[in-house]
């Protein structure tokens, strides 16, 4: 079985190699390694590897985890998981961004939430790319609306876009659901400078992420590959 340190070698090497083919700088796409349901020893390991960004689902799991790791201040916590309003409060106090907000009540609570000590708390909009009725997210059309909304909020930093396109599209429609996501953001970018950096597109994992940084892709979310499979509950 190979060590976390070994499939972060494999993973950086694929990041690195999609990079270079797409003709985009080195070191212009990161990695988020999604660390849901693995333990605080996994992180540890993974961390002593160099990887220091994780994205974590589910808010209590990952306190826990933040909590058990508090020792590693280098550690950068995401948080990738749908947002129930009434845990804006401690998504906001305990992660540095948060990668799945869909909607301006959700924007505001996280908004008001983050402490005055703190730096603002960056965030990508969560898009549904391809309309699926049971996957979270806005739609593309009401992105300009939120865009000016939130760029008026002073705890948050608006970073970019998220998505998680319907995997059940054939290679043709998944490439053209990276693309038309580049697309929005380089649309929100000139429409929107005033609304924050917008430099991120947090799109690609495991088993497309070479797909998504041609695409455009800034930031891919990789559980399995880094950790391995999740073993099968019985």
């Amino acid at each position: 079985m190979s060590s976390i340190a070994d499939n972060l070698g494999s993973v950086t090497r694929r990041i690195q190699k999609a990079t270079l083919q797409a003709g985009r700088d080195a070191g212009s796409v990161s990695l988020l390694a999604v660390s849901k349901t693995r333990s605080a020893e996994e992180l540890r390991e993974a961390a002593a590897a160099g990887q220091l960004t994780f994205g974590e689902n589910y808010l209590q799991e990952a306190l826990d985890k933040i909590s058990e790791l508090s020792d590693m201040a280098d550690i950068e916590w995401h948080f990738i998981g749908p947002i129930q309003s009434n845990k804006t409060r401690q998504i906001a106090s305990a992660f540095a961004w948060v990668h799945s907000v869909d909607r301006l009540k959700v924007a505001r609570r996280l908004s008001e939430h983050r402490g005055t000590g703190l730096p603002p708390l960056n965030i990508c909009l969560q898009v549904n790319i391809n309309n699926e009725q049971s996957k979270s997210g806005c739609r593309p059309d009401e992105l300009p609306e939120l865009v000016s909304e939130i760029s008026q909020l002073p705890g948050l930093t608006l970073r970019g876009l998220m998505a998680i396109p319907d995997p059940d599209q054939n290679e043709s429609g998944l490439r053209e659901s990276f693309r038309r996501l580049a697309t929005i953001i380089k649309d929100l970018k000139r429409d929107f400078p005033e609304a924050g950096p917008l430099d991120t597109l947090s799109i690609g994992m495991s088993g497309d992420l070479e797909m998504a940084i041609a695409e455009g892709s800034t930031c891919v979310r990789v559980g399995s590959a880094v950790f391995g499979e999740r073993p099968q509950k019985s």
